[in-house]
């Protein structure tokens, strides 16, 4: 049986797909609802949906109603989905700034623009249930844009391919996300060429410096956000940080760091420990072993 928010959930996914925009449905914990079928299995390779079962998260992504339903049929306590970004026709890029912990995601997109020169643009606009927001941009088709979490500035984390963007219309367990009015019309602009070029350079090229002295300060939010976890949401709260920590980069560096904070809140240091690896695994089968574990 489902329930009202998993039926507005398919009604909002189905759509955004016939605009061409690849779902998947999301648990409240903006997390995909289907549970890998590969959990616990050791030497499968990386499985990016070639068995043909559910739960590979975005590669469930689809536009067709009949995949759609059958995703959302197989998890009717979803209450949001989540479109897949740099996926054809649009090759979205997702602008997600931040409003919350003494950071302004919009305010440092304005200064990264001022500082390398180019104009923020007017765009179709997501409002997230902190008060941020979820820019969407189109990319060109021959690009892959990767996933960053803070690495532009930091309320600022990107969207790109093996990455999604909670869709509007979902509801989390922070609220609800839905269109800014003025432009749920709009089509998502071109991303202004000297942004494209800040999102594909590297880390080091981007600052002139090596990253290891920066590990620690970029990886603070995050250890943060594991501190913060109340009861019932820590396991879940370590993984997404974990995810996100792998992605951008510096996952090694830090997991022992996750691990303490997750302990602090009550986890169990073995359990704690396990989370971490599972999120090290999961960005590794989403990058379809492309980079090492180290490398949102």
């Amino acid at each position: 049986m489902t329930h009202p928010e998993h039926d507005r959930a398919l009604e909002c996914a189905l759509a955004a797909a016939r605009r061409g925009l690849p779902v998947i449905p999301l648990s409240r914990t903006k997390l995909p609802a289907i549970r890998s079928p590969h959990r616990g299995e050791t030497g499968r390779g990386m499985c990016r949906g070639q068995c043909g079962r559910l739960g590979h998260g975005v590669h469930d992504a689809a536009t067709e109603p009949a995949r759609i339903a059958e995703l959302f049929a197989a998890a009717p306590w979803a209450s949001g989905y989540g479109i897949a970004c740099g996926r054809s026709p649009h090759h979205l890029i997702g602008l997600d700034l931040d409003r919350k912990d003494g950071v302004d995601g919009v305010t440092d997109l304005v200064d990264l623009a001022a500082r390398w020169g180019f104009a923020v643009p007017w765009t179709r606009t997501v409002l997230t249930p902190s008060g941020g927001r979820h820019l969407w941009l189109r990319g060109p088709a021959e690009v892959i844009v990767p996933n960053s979490v803070r690495r532009l500035g930091p309320g600022i984390d990107v969207r790109g391919s093996g990455g999604y963007l909670v869709g509007p219309g979902s509801v989390t367990t922070a609220g609800r996300y839905r269109w800014d009015p003025p432009t749920a019309s709009m089509p998502p602009a071109a991303v202004p060429r000297r942004l494209l070029r800040l999102l594909l350079a590297s880390p080091q090229r981007r600052a002139g410096r090596a990253t290891t002295g920066t590990t620690a300060g970029a990886a603070e939010p995050l250890i943060r956000f594991v501190l913060a976890s109340p009861v019932g949401e820590r396991n879940e709260r370590l993984f997404w940080a974990a995810c996100r920590a792998f992605e951008n980069g510096h996952g090694d560096h830090v997991a022992a760091r996750m691990v303490e904070a997750a302990v602090r809140v009550g986890l169990p240091e073995r359990e704690a420990a396990s989370t971490v690896g599972s999120a090290r695994r999961h960005v590794l089968r989403r990058s379809g072993g492309r980079r090492s574990a180290g490398a949102l």
